[in-house]
């Protein structure tokens, strides 16, 4: 919000502007006095608002809506029929390892991003209504002071999927926040279920519950980062040096990994307005790139969802979206295991 702007003045336009966050893009002071220092920071950037004020003290303005684009960037279906193929998918879903029952997926990610709301909306529409088994909010620190590992059920009579969302304390950028060293012990599967985390110290092989031989089944097969859109522009450095320290640590344990970019609603007036622009939006495109940049992650591997928040009901796009998603994370553990399945047929052809 500009300084000059009298506390009225800016009253009036936040009324304007309603429940909308801002993102500085271009300040003159700081880029420059020039048309093409505004367009270089403003162009092509989704939604924007425009305030300036001249020496005569007269305040005026202007903004631009979201860039719809003609073609979809990714090709979806949004029917009923599809729902409820991506659905049958994954209940039939098997893991290409005999030991295996479940792929189990580690949500990792900064604070209030979406990780517990992420497996309570799979949850919801598995379930067939909207459910709230773990605890999410958007408390300023982390409401997941455990580890916990959740299996997704079925209808009325709750039949185990295969598949387990683990979900872990947020990634706080500083201070606080889940300690590097328990993500790798996570990782390798050592961590039992409802493990107290202490962010002053990583969890002791002696503790209780350590699993000290772990199995296949107790590793993690996908690793997921669950990103805000509307906050990808302003991440901490702190918060992308430590996403990049364990990104480092998971590509040398050869475990695949996917970007889950949450809250697309909230970003993008056009997806708030219909879902069904998702893929038509400039903007939530430039977003997918600037966090696949970031995270140093290939677009293909970033997918944009809306997880279930203030909503009663289910909704058939929202399904499709989460559904996807799994799907895709279901493909990656694929990936795991097919690499694992080479890795020991190599060492056998070496013997």
């Amino acid at each position: 919000m500009n300084p000059r702007l009298t506390k009225s003045q800016q009253r009036a336009l936040c009324s304007q502007l309603g429940h909308v966050k801002l993102q500085l893009l271009y300040k003159a002071s700081i880029h420059g006095f020039t048309g093409a220092a505004f367009h270089q920071q403003c162009d092509n950037k989704g939604p924007t608002v425009s305030v300036g004020y001249n020496a005569s003290g007269f305040v005026f303005g202007g903004y631009t809506k979201s860039k719809v684009l003609e073609t979809p960037w990714r090709t979806i279906v949004w029917e009923s029929e599809r729902r409820n193929e991506l659905m049958d998918s994954i209940k039939l879903y098997k893991p290409a390892h005999s030991s295996v029952s479940q792929a189990r997926i580690l949500l990792i990610g900064p604070v209030g991003a979406g990780k517990s709301s992420f497996f309570n909306s799979i949850n919801s529409v598995f379930r067939g209504h909207v459910t709230s088994q773990a605890i999410a909010g958007s408390s300023g620190t982390s409401l997941t002071t455990q580890f916990r590992t959740y299996s997704v059920k079925a209808g009325r009579d709750g039949k185990t999927l295969p598949i387990i969302l683990c979900d872990s304390m947020g990634l706080e950028s500083t201070g606080a926040g889940l300690d590097v060293d328990d993500i790798s012990s996570i990782l390798k599967g050592h961590i039992p279920d409802t493990y107290q985390f202490n962010p002053s110290a990583s969890l002791h092989p002696e503790a209780h519950g350590y699993r000290k031989s772990p199995e296949l089944k107790d590793k993690i097969h996908c690793v997921v980062y669950v990103i805000n859109a509307s906050k990808v522009s302003i991440m901490p450095a702190k918060l992308e040096e430590k996403l990049a320290a364990v990104r480092t640590m998971v590509n040398l344990m050869g475990i695949p990994q996917l970007v889950l970019l949450t809250k697309v609603d909230e970003a993008c007036p056009l997806v708030a307005e219909d879902l069904r622009n998702i893929y038509k939006s400039q903007y939530i495109r430039d977003k997918v790139q600037e966090v696949g940049a970031r995270l140093g992650v290939p677009l293909s591997c970033v997918v944009p969802v809306k997880n279930y928040c203030e909503e009663l009901e289910l909704d058939l796009n929202c399904d499709i979206l989460l559904l996807s998603a799994v799907i895709q994370m279901l493909r990656f553990v694929d990936n795991y295991f097919d690499d694992l399945s080479d890795r020991f047929r190599n060492l056998e052809t070496k013997e």
